[in-house]
């Protein structure tokens, strides 16, 4: 009993989970239900992407290539390839149709490749209007038909009575019935399962009824009457599998213009069928037949001769472009070396031209600098003076004009006359001048690089007293002390407008405090005129062993106008 109560205890638990299961799915379908036209949109979306992709990865595969798409009926297939067959060993034809002629008759021998062209010619159009890629080269074009039909293989059934031959004519009775301006009309074999002479004419009698209505044809055949159909008739052009005599093989090439053989014996030989038998078959032809076919034996030797010293021509063609190439490319190299020997050489003599300008351009301006030295030092001795004399005439001239200058500071009277070697000051520069030589009442002073001729009082004695608090070591500034001097000491001087005496006597003082203030970098602005304000400071810089280096301003400094001082 204890079994009986735990099966049925099962059986209802199972029960219990299929009825939560319907209703969990229930009530997904119901939330889902919501968003039904959303999920049919997306659904619609992603086939017509997979669509899109499996057409990329299809194109991909076959190494296909986007076709020109015409409107005239006409199609031009190059390097075609049958979709199906593996492009490592498929053979790439060409084919056409529709612009020159609207039929083309194609024969050649069994197993050529007749029906592959055939099909390889449906299937590519096919293909392009179902929008994919076709297997062919670049310059491919096909047009739009409204239909292709065809008529391909054997299509004979025990079930409904029908032989080959009446099975291909109940294909080629609907294709005539459907047959228009805008079709495609495929025929492999037209004609065959009957009696040849009929065969030849039905086929004939079908291909110019299509080609009354303005269908473009293809067609496979093995009859001679058709080759002869196809060279008599305007709009009608002959095509052959190309057959190797030599190999008795088949190259599977198609040949636009050429009619083919069918090559019966020379297979049935290749297959091991008696000679005797095949001389045999050959006396049972009329002479007619024979000639036309050793016509066309013929023609077919002297075109893979034509095509052999075409190959050849074309082979030595490109030999010859290829040494016309690499003449021109040694030809090129030497004229290249021959220019960068040249080059070289007219690089390395003006090279030492160069050096040698160089060196005597040194030498001129080393020696106009001396020049010009010693002409700036006398010329600035000659022209202080003459301002000191311009002064002193300016000074008399207020007196005798009973101007006074109120601005100016009476000079206190020396103490004692002054002596060579004494240190004097004039008014206005804060500058000690030592007395070289006294000559009257006219002293001789010299200030750094520069010397004067002053009166005795147009300047100031320095005091023993003074003098000797003047050289008086400094005592060290405290942080405290040193901080206040940084603050103080600003970055720029302006100079302008400043005689040359007296900006050296403020830049040496600006100088000292910048030192004092350990700025690093400073900045002198003495303006562009004419220049002696800046060449007098940068002859000062040159002389102070404190600093590094100095140089005019650059763009945004104010370039000419300014000299950045480095201190070491």
């Amino acid at each position: 009993m204890g079994v009986v109560q735990a099966n049925n205890e099962l059986k209802e638990l199972e029960a219990k989970e299929k009825k939560e299961i319907e209703r969990i799915l229930f009530a997904l379908s119901a939330e889902a239900a919501g968003f039904a036209e959303a999920i049919l949109w997306d659904y619609d979306i992603l086939v017509h992407l997979d669509l899109i992709f499996a057409r990329g990865e299809l194109s991909y595969q076959m190494d296909a290539a986007r076709p020109e798409i015409r409107t005239d009926g006409s199609v031009s297939l190059r390097r075609a390839r049958h979709p199906l067959l593996d492009p490592a060993k498929a053979v790439p034809i060409d084919i056409e149709v529709g612009r020159s002629f609207d039929t083309l008759v194609i024969t050649g021998p069994n197993t050529g490749g007749k029906t592959v062209s055939l099909k390889t010619l449906g299937l590519l159009c096919l293909m392009a209007q179902c929008g994919l890629h076709i297997p062919a080269g670049d310059c491919s074009a096909v047009s739009v038909f409204t239909g292709i039909l065809a008529d391909i293989g054997d299509e004979q059934s025990i079930e409904q009575s029908l032989s080959t031959f009446s099975a291909h004519m109940k294909t080629i009775v609907n294709i005539l019935d459907e047959a228009d301006g805008d079709s495609l009309v495929l025929f492999d074999e037209l004609g065959a399962g009957t009696d040849p002479v009929e065969g030849a004419a039905l086929a004939i009698a079908v291909i110019e009824h299509v080609r009354a209505r303005g269908a473009k044809v293809a067609a496979t055949t093995h009859y001679a009457e058709l080759k002869t159909f196809a060279m008599t008739t305007a709009g009608v052009e002959n095509a052959s599998c190309e057959f190797d005599v030599e190999t008795l093989c088949p190259t599977y090439k198609l040949l636009i213009g050429i009619p083919g053989k069918s090559n019966a014996f020379a297979i049935s030989a290749r297959l091991g069928l008696d000679p005797r038998v095949i001389e045999t078959a050959k006396q049972q032809m009329d002479a007619e037949s024979i000639r036309f076919e050793d016509v066309l034996t013929q023609l077919e030797i002297k075109r893979q001769q034509l095509e052999k010293e075409k190959e050849e021509i074309d082979r030595l063609h490109a030999k010859q472009e290829e040494d016309s190439r690499r003449a021109r490319e040694f030809r090129a190299q030497m004229e290249r070396a021959k220019e960068n020997a040249r080059s070289r050489g007219e690089a390395e003599a003006k090279r030492i031209l160069a050096d040698a300008k160089s060196a005597a351009d040194a030498a001129f301006r080393e020696l106009d600098e001396l020049r010009k030295a010693q002409k700036k030092q006398l010329d600035a001795q000659a022209m202080n003076e003459k301002r000191v004399e311009i002064v002193s005439e300016l000074n008399a001239a207020r007196e005798r004009a009973g101007v006074r200058d109120e601005s100016r500071e009476p000079i206190p009277v020396p103490s004692r006359p002054i002596r060579a070697g004494d240190l004097v000051e004039i008014p206005g520069t804060n500058r000690p001048a030592e007395v070289t030589a006294v000559k009257g009442d006219r002293l001789v002073l010299k200030a750094g690089v520069l010397s004067m001729t002053v009166k005795n009082d147009e300047v100031r004695l320095i005091e023993d007293d003074e003098r000797a608090a003047m050289k008086k070591p400094s005592v060290p500034a405290s942080p405290t002390r040193r901080i206040l001097n940084t603050a103080a000491a600003a970055r720029e001087l302006d100079l302008r407008g400043m005689e040359t005496l007296e900006a050296e006597s403020v830049l040496e003082n600006y100088l000292d405090a910048a030192r004092r203030a350990h700025l690093e970098t400073v900045t002198i602005i003495h303006g562009k005129g004419t220049g002696a304000l800046r060449k007098a400071v940068q002859a000062y810089l040159r002389r102070d062993k404190t600093v590094k280096s100095f140089r005019l301003g650059n763009y945004g400094e104010g370039e000419s106008g300014v000299t950045v001082v480095e201190f070491k």
